[in-house]
């Protein structure tokens, strides 16, 4: 199955070559795929709803709220990572996201970045939120883009920054290194629930390929937004 390539931000911003790659053509070998209760205890998570056909992955959601999650570990403290997502319109309750996760499982004091969330069912907004600290604090952002078209969604983390990048366009970037993550953190592939009413409409998220970038641990990469402030949000898709 050909999904196109678009334009990436490891092309656009020179990161190089991959230390890690998966296009799904040898199946999930190197992922864990979660076996158990859903998001917040909500429905459940099982590898049954992971399926791969043509090198590209889908996770079905069902109407009782079985679904599936999986994470790329180990992760590494510092990187790039990007993937090339689609997904349908959906039903309310489905979010489809690109995350990174804490390896120590150390939630939320390990913090968490959530680079793509889809949470709009029309799948025509993607969703930021950077959690952090002991109290689960959040900051955010959001893109306006055609989510149910294939796009190349990515992230970067330095000891100075975070930023976000969709088809090689930064959208979102933080420089307040008080809330960034403090150790290594690994991606993760979800369709998570979140139930809203009776029932829910099946709905599916697809990946083409992910691949994981190393920097060398100091700032680098990525074309700098123009602005002054902490957060920066610029247009996108």
């Amino acid at each position: 199955m050909s999904t196109g390539q678009g334009t990436t931000a490891a092309e656009a911003h020179g990161w190089g070559n991959p230390v890690r790659a998966d296009d799904f053509t040898g199946g999930t070998e190197g992922w864990s795929i979660y076996d158990g209760p859903g998001h917040g205890g909500n429905g459940r998570r099982t590898p049954d709803a992971v399926s791969i056909q043509d090198g590209v992955l889908t996770i079905t959601g069902d109407s009782e709220g079985n679904t599936a999650g999986m994470a790329w570990n180990p992760g590494q403290k510092y990187g790039r990572w990007e993937g090339r997502v689609k997904a349908p319109e959906s039903d309310p309750s489905y979010n489809a996201l690109l995350l990174l996760w804490p390896d120590a499982e150390n939630f939320p004091e390990g913090g968490e970045v959530d680079f793509m969330e889809m949470m709009d069912p029309s799948r025509q907004k993607t969703n930021l939120f950077l959690h952090y600290g002991a109290d689960n604090s959040q900051v955010s952002g959001d893109v306006e883009i055609d989510g149910t078209q294939w796009h190349n969604w990515a992230v970067e983390w330095t000891p100075d920054h975070i930023a976000a990048f969709v088809d090689g366009k930064q959208w979102w970037k933080t420089t307040d290194t008080s809330i960034l993550p403090p150790g290594p953190m690994h991606l993760c592939i979800q369709l998570d629930w979140f139930p809203k009413g009776d029932g829910a409409t099946e709905s599916t998220m697809q990946v083409d390929w992910v691949k994981q970038y190393a920097i060398d641990g100091a700032s680098s990469g990525g074309e700098q937004a123009e602005g002054g402030g902490q957060q920066e949000q610029a247009e996108g898709g």
